[in-house]
């Protein structure tokens, strides 16, 4: 029989105050709690929301990363979906299967291990990070920018040992959260026109899945012109540049399409292009899907005509996946060749560069870079 977990100390990149260069820092990981689980993570990709919350939000020492694969280390007491050994897909948003919106079949927004923002742990408030006795703070109750981390066993999916962990980590945030988008939240039918704002990870995720649900007509929207080649790639069959235009963009898309997108779909974290592509529908049914995290501005400013008219505006978190249970089964359409996700890795960094890593996504270069921890 094992002996009780201990505490490890491992390496992790530190955030020590927004916007500061990370420091890689030798760090105390505690044993896991009562329904808890310690994962070695294999690797982990960085998201723009690691960028935006850095960037901006007060709770510092942190360690921020939530896109993680890994291998389960340890378990804590009550764990019995878990052992040593498992390869599992972290989750920054959980699912407890008893609360009300769990057992609703409505919703992905479980009351009990919902989107962690105070940097502490679901269960006690508190941290399984420290430096010399002092706490380090979570991020999304993962912070997988860490050798080691602890997780809540609601928040950590089981998946394939026969899947790449340094590909698949992507499924636990951003490829997912486009495709859930497309797919669960808009329900794209055959035949219909899509506007995809933003041509990011999450973007592209949309259009991917836009055209596996055969959308006859993509339009991409992006102020980056270097993205055309790739976005071409997943699908895109118009890209249109706000910055090329004397007009605003949704009276292009309006010609473009007899009146107005049957779909369009906010991937940018700014809130004028959540009011440009609820602009961008056909009266009617026109649905626009918001799913960008916004830095500023969160307030959504729209004319009440566009909603008299018969439009729609849909939030969305991680796509509308129920994580524990969905997540799985896109590890398999991964697997089973049905999705696109190892074309979203643009780079692959050694854990030890990673500050390179947020230059790269700060720059708009490249779409998910995976950081590689020591093996």
């Amino acid at each position: 029989m094992s002996s009780s977990p201990s505490i490890i100390t491992c390496k992790a990149a530190v955030a020590w105050g927004a916007g500061q260069p990370l420091v890689i820092e030798e760090v105390e990981v505690s044993p896991p709690q009562p329904q808890e689980i310690r994962i070695k993570v294999v690797a982990t990709s960085l998201c723009g929301s690691d960028v935006a919350a850095w960037e901006s939000q007060p709770i510092f020492p942190r360690i921020f990363g939530h896109e993680a694969a890994g291998i389960v280390e340890s378990v804590g007491d009550g764990v019995i979906e878990f052992k040593e050994g498992d390869h599992v897909l972290t989750l920054f948003m959980g699912e407890c299967k008893r609360c009300r919106h769990c057992t609703s079949n409505k919703s992905n927004m479980c009351r009990a291990l919902g989107l962690e923002r105070s940097g502490v742990m679901h269960s006690d408030r508190k941290t399984r990070f420290s430096i010399r006795g002092n706490p380090v703070y979570h991020f999304c109750a993962v912070s997988s920018f860490s050798e080691y981390i602890v997780v809540h066993s609601g928040c950590a999916a089981k998946v394939s040992p026969n899947a790449p962990l340094e590909k698949i980590c992507l499924l636990s945030c951003g490829v997912a959260t486009g495709l859930g988008a497309a797919w669960n939240v808009a329900d794209i039918s055959k035949g219909s026109n899509v506007a995809v704002f933003g041509l990011g990870t999450v973007g592209l995720s949309v259009v991917q899945g836009a055209k596996l649900r055969g959308a006859s007509q993509v339009i991409g929207v992006d102020i980056n012109p270097e993205k055309v080649e790739k976005a071409k790639d997943f699908g895109v069959d118009v890209y249109l540049n706000p910055k090329d235009y004397d007009e605003p963009i949704h009276e292009v898309i309006k010609r473009m399409t007899d009146g107005g997108a049957d779909y369009s779909f906010e991937c940018t974290g700014d809130t004028r292009a959540t009011t440009s592509a609820l602009q961008s529908c056909c009266d009617g049914w026109g649905l626009t899907v918001t799913l960008g995290v916004p830095k500023a501005k969160p307030e959504i400013t729209a004319h009440y005509g566009l909603l008299l008219t018969g439009r729609t505006l849909r939030g969305s978190m991680f796509g509308g996946w129920r994580p524990k249970s969905d997540i799985p089964s896109l590890v398999d359409k991964y697997l089973n060749k049905e999705i696109r996700v190892d074309e979203f890795v643009t780079h692959n960094l050694q854990f030890e560069d990673i500050n390179k890593a947020f230059e790269l996504m700060r720059e708009g270069k490249c779409l998910r870079c995976v950081l590689h921890m020591p093996r």
